[in-house]
């Protein structure tokens, strides 16, 4: 149930704009130049009170001087520069969230290049829709090399997004959701729904599991606000060659599966639990058993069919990651405990 009355405990912690951009980064000197000219660039919000939010996280290129360099330029709204230390994407938007002072809070990652009217059409949405707890819009691919042929089918490993011209809400119950890259939250939604404890923290390590943006999209979501798709918002992901390579994609497609389990269980009830292992079980190793059919004598050098089936063990492990994730914490806990 959607609490409209944590309104004014957003007036109290000081809101006073519009409209955040908030664009975590790590080592990103040499792209974010490209992300902060195209917020310069935006048209139709002269009305707007907007500001714009770099969470370094723990760059060790020269990260911090390209943003200072461009704080002189940032005349029509205030660029303001945040260090947070601790390690993970999640921590720099929360990071983001707590020194934002918009009524909305749009997500950039630092390979993001926003459409001129990115932000009107991102605000307008807001407007319109007030149960809206958070919206994405249509994410292209900007290519630095041709992608392999069928590429449509895994595109979303990459976090392309391109769903047609019509506005609709996201089915969470089935996990289909946005991702972060160009994602819009409701401040007042973030504050009522979002734990301050979070399950997946970005994709650190080898194993780079993902989930962290499904995860406060789903307890969003648990709160009663809807999750949008808005197609006039539009912005560009550029994607370098090495994303394009087989181990990268292989990766990737592995630790987009290793989250599922724990994320199906975030808006189920406890008796649903024994059913869902199952689901997931039985279902990833149908669909394993099904692709090693299909693609028997081109598996290996059928990169669509590979990605997908990483995908689908990753999805098959991930009830056995998510056991392994609790007791790993239940140990740290009893360590730190111990210590005291």
């Amino acid at each position: 149930m959607v609490n409209l009355s944590v309104s004014q405990e957003i007036k109290d912690i000081g809101e006073t704009i519009d409209f955040t951009v908030a664009i975590p980064t790590y080592n990103g000197a040499e792209r974010i130049p490209q992300v902060l000219d195209r917020l310069l660039a935006q048209t139709g919000i002269e009305h707007l009170r907007w500001e714009v939010i770099v969470i370094d996280n723990n760059s060790s290129d020269r990260t911090p001087e390209v943003v200072k360099d461009y704080q002189t330029k940032f005349t029509q709204c205030e660029l303001k520069y945040c260090l947070e230390k601790q390690q993970g994407l999640t921590f720099a938007r929360i990071r983001a969230i707590n020194e934002a002072k918009g009524k909305f809070i749009a997500f950039l990652d630092d390979d993001n290049l926003a459409e001129t009217d990115w932000i009107l059409q991102s605000y307008n949405f807001g407007e319109k829709y007030p149960l809206a707890g958070a919206w994405s819009g249509q994410i292209h691919g900007d290519f630095e090399v041709k992608p392999p042929d069928n590429f449509s089918q895994i595109q979303p490993f990459l976090a392309i997004r391109e769903h047609g011209q019509k506005a609709y809400i996201f089915d969470a119950d089935n996990l289909k959701l946005p991702p972060g890259a160009g994602l819009v939250i409701r401040k007042q939604a973030w504050l009522e729904s979002v734990p301050q404890q979070l399950v997946f923290k970005g994709r650190i390590g080898n194993l780079m599991v993902a989930g962290e943006d499904t995860e406060v999209l789903l307890h969003i979501y648990k709160s009663g606000w809807e999750i949008w798709y808005n197609p006039k918002m539009e912005i560009y992901h550029k994607i370098p060659h090495w994303r394009l390579e087989r181990n990268y994609l292989l990766k990737i497609a592995r630790g987009c599966g290793l989250c599922i389990f724990q994320l199906r269980l975030i808006n189920a009830k406890r008796w649903q639990l024994p059913i869902i292992l199952l689901k997931t079980v039985l279902g990833n190793m149908r669909r394993i058993f099904h692709h090693i059919i299909k693609y028997r004598n081109s598996l290996n050098n059928d990169i669509i069919a590979l990605v997908e089936v990483n995908f689908y063990l990753g999805s098959l492990m991930s009830p056995f990651y998510s056991l392994l994730f609790y007791f790993h914490n239940l140990t740290n806990k009893d360590m730190k405990i111990n210590h005291e």
